[in-house]
């Protein structure tokens, strides 16, 4: 079906703010939904799309990774506001076909917003754009393929090509693309996770053996405190707050550590039952502290150091002194670096009262089941890895590994990265597993590690990478210092993207170009071997299937297992020992090499037919054993504290998503939560900041980040007219959304350890933007309330 999408791109002149809210969900959420829904799909679309949705006979959201519950009655909704966007995004009427690209050159494409782009609709057939062209045009599957293979064959090295992943791709085409890259000679493997959650795999690994978190969503139900760091699960994983409602009536406590107060952790009212229907919800978050930005790492070494002294006071009342001898290692060194913590440094980087931390180090030492989740807000600075480490130290110090009703939580983002990480995709996969593969599939695949996202950037700016694939994801959005990923992709010989929709890499273009139609998840795939499902990984390591039931958008789609295996046998022709073909046509035969090659993948075409899937081994969860440490133990680590310490008269920023996005997609330009309408442009400061720096709310303002040690010569970047808003956000610390402001995080600026982009700690000055006639009007005035709201005078 075709419809017309909307042509307007955003006016920012039309922004309006008003007061955040105080609670998520309820009813506005319900019809935010099948508004969207509608919108894009028409109402009997929606209603037959929207059932399946998180369902067992259904297909898993393309929204985040928030675990289904396991052998209990799923609800009819089994989603969220969000996943219902992101279903509606993909399901739309609206067409993106070779007339559109006809209309439409790439220099004009290029210059509207990601959000237009966006909502203009699926993409029907693959399109190429030729050296000098000035439009993209249609391009049979054969000559696509035979185009790309022709580039792969030019380089001097396989290493010269860049093959990056998306969260949303199946375990399938991520086995698949992994075995193809390595099958090529090279492992140049990035994937998102390396801008989002690498950070907790590294810290993780070191101190537990496993990348992955410790958790299952029946933990919830059995916890007595959920702490909630530097994460908005609202917004980001709206299912969360369901969970953290049982365990708010079973009982728990719920401590919300987060720079700004978000919504979803204040108040949850549940539209799937009356008292979040008619009654006030669920006041969730007991504890809110509201911490500075990158104070985390300061505020859990300050709460070892109150667990270790106050079991000193009071010997086996505390630490788990059991759990701490037979299963871990490096104790007395952690605990001597604590405990001479340095409290004035524990004051500046976290802003937080003594007694709030004391009053939240209580809360750890009483309960006797304690989960520990975190997101972005965690994993995106400097000092990253050990933060999180710190975080292990408390959960070893109290014995929560292992047991019901507590763990470590990293909530991932996109619905399958962490199932495309189980799979191969990364740079620097164990020999264990390089090993299996070869034995599997009689090929010789290298081992000098690849690129991560950072570095395939700087290998595509220096020259040393020519061609550039992507299976799914926004990268020239996504990434950091948005004018160097743009130059990096725009001096590729060859980019290739896989996608469901038009988005900014696509006009961001190498010489030559290419985008590849794919079907999406709510779509039916049906091969040679008849109708197929994939599979999914979601955060708490359960594998499950994910089956489609609309009919694909065109004809001319093809699915990402096709695309995968189409392209290997162009590369590689007839004779090679992966039987691409037969893959292409069932599924099944992907599945039973998986089984042969991945760890904890055995027997998987059986378990992934179980009514809730498998869930894969996790050794510190399953057993308290942890034999994935460089000493098969637990390990403390004793890390230096870092503080940040920001210039007189500027702020440290942090990018985030509005509520009316998931990852790059927007979804629509308000963020109801935050009291923000029709615009994106805005930085969120807190009102003393403001007066502070002689600013006023309402006023339009350049944002200019400052990195004196950049290696390139660079020390500023700038983004410009942003609206400034009154927001009770914590003093010193500022906000402004992604992908806008990624031009502000230089791409030498990396976390220690996992090399992901520090977009939560940029220190910016505020400059009043000077206005050129091509300005729209200026926003009206605005006052700022006691509470930092904003009203129109």
């Amino acid at each position: 079906m075709t419809g017309k999408p909307p042509e307007q791109d955003v006016d920012e002149s039309a922004l309006d703010v008003t007061p955040p809210k105080r609670w998520a969900a309820g009813i506005p959420g319900v019809v935010v939904s099948l508004k969207r829904g509608v919108e894009q799909m028409g109402a009997v679309r929606t209603a037959t799309t929207l059932r399946l949705l998180n369902q067992r006979d259904g297909f898993d959201c393309p929204g985040c990774a928030w675990p289904e519950p396991q052998g209990a009655e799923r609800k009819v909704f089994e989603f969220c506001e969000n996943g219902a966007k992101a279903v509606a995004e993909e399901a739309t009427r609206w067409r993106v076909g070779p007339r559109f690209f006809a209309e439409h050159p790439v220099a004009e494409l290029a210059e509207r917003t990601d959000y237009w782009l966006g909502q203009q609709g699926r993409i029907t057939h693959p399109m190429v754009l030729r050296p000098e062209a000035t439009h993209y045009e249609p391009v049979s599957w054969a000559a696509a393929f035979d185009l790309i293979a022709a580039h792969l064959r030019a380089l001097s090295t396989p290493d010269e090509a860049v093959f990056y992943t998306s969260g949303r791709t199946s375990n399938e085409a991520a086995f698949l693309y992994q075995l193809l890259v390595r099958g090529f000679g090279t492992n140049n493997l990035p994937d998102c996770s390396n801008m989002c959650h690498e950070s907790s795999g590294a810290a993780l690994a070191e101190t537990t053996g496993i990348g992955k978190g410790s958790v299952t969503l029946a933990d919830f139900a059995k916890a007595d405190l959920v702490v909630v760091v530097g994460q908005n699960p609202g917004t980001n994983h709206p299912r969360m707050l369901s969970a953290l409602e049982e365990a708010k009536a079973a009982g728990a406590r719920i401590v919300a550590v987060n720079p700004l107060p978000e919504a979803g952790l204040l108040r949850f009212k549940n539209p799937q039952n009356v008292r979040g229907v008619l009654g006030k919800g669920t006041e969730l978050a007991d504890v809110f502290c509201q911490i500075k930005l990158g104070g985390d790492q300061a505020l859990f070494q300050a709460i070892g150091h109150l667990l270790l002294r106050w079991e000193a006071e009071r010997p086996g009342t505390v630490v788990d002194q059991a759990f701490v001898d037979v299963c871990t290692q490096g104790f007395a060194e952690y605990a001597e670096n604590v405990r001479s913590v340095d409290w004035d440094a524990v004051d500046t980087a976290t802003g937080l009262p003594r007694a709030e931390i004391e009053n939240v180090a209580r809360l750890f030492a009483e309960s006797e089941r304690t989960i520990v989740c975190w997101a972005m807000g965690l994993t995106q600075h400097r000092h990253s890895v050990p933060t999180i480490r710190e975080i292990a130290n408390v959960a070893l110090l109290r014995g929560m590994i292992g047991k019901p009703g507590a763990g470590l939580c990293p909530v991932r983002g996109h619905s399958n990265v962490q199932g495309d990480r189980t799979m191969g995709i990364w740079e620097k996969m164990p020999e264990k597993f390089l090993s299996a593969l070869e034995a599997e599939f009689g090929i010789s695949v290298p081992r000098e590690p690849g690129h991560d996202t950072v570095s395939a950037i700087r290998a595509m700016r220096d020259g040393r990478a020519k061609v550039f694939m992507a299976i799914g994801g926004n990268f020239a959005s996504a990434s950091p210092d948005t004018a160097v990923t743009e130059a990096a992709l725009r001096s590729c010989e060859l980019t290739v993207h896989v996608s469901t929709k038009l988005n900014r890499s696509h006009v961001v273009h190498g010489r030559t170009a290419l985008i590849l139609p794919t079907r999406g998840r709510t779509e039916r795939d049906t091969q040679a071997g008849g109708e197929q499902f994939v599979t999914v990984e979601d955060s708490m390591s359960v594998v499950h299937r994910s089956r489609g039931r609309l009919e694909p958008a065109s004809e001319h789609l093809m699915s990402e297992v096709g695309i995968v295996c189409g392209l290997a046998e162009a590369l590689f022709g007839p004779d090679h020992p992966v039987p691409w073909a037969d893959f292409a046509g069932d599924y099944d035969l992907i599945r039973e090499r998986i089984a042969r090659v991945v760890p904890g993948c055995e027997s998987y075409n059986e378990k992934v037919r179980r009514p809730d899937g498998f869930v894969l081994p996790h050794a510190p969860r399953d057993s308290r054993e942890f034999t994935g440490t460089r000493t098969g133990k637990a390990m403390f680590t004793a890390n230096p504290l870092t503080v940040l310490h920001v210039p007189p008269g500027r702020l440290l920023l942090q990018t985030l998503r509005s509520h009316d996005q998931y990852n790059t997609t927007i979804y629509g330009l308000d963020d109801r939560y935050r009291g923000v309408k029709d615009g994106r442009r805005v930085v969120f400061v807190n009102p003393a900041d403001i007066t502070a720096l002689s600013l006023a709310d309402g006023q339009l303002v350049d944002l200019v980040s400052e990195w004196p040690n950049d290696p390139t010569g660079h020390p500023e970047r700038r983004a410009e007219k942003f609206r400034v808003v009154a927001y009770s956000t914590a003093r010193g610390c500022a906000a402004a959304y992604f992908p806008e402001a990624n031009s502000l995080i230089p791409l030498d600026s990396t976390a220690e350890t996992s090399n992901t982009p520090t977009s939560k700690s940029v220190v910016v000055r505020l400059e009043p933007h000077v206005p050129n006639p091509h300005d729209p009007p200026p926003p009206p005035t605005a006052t700022t309330t006691q509470e930092g709201a904003n009203t129109r005078t």
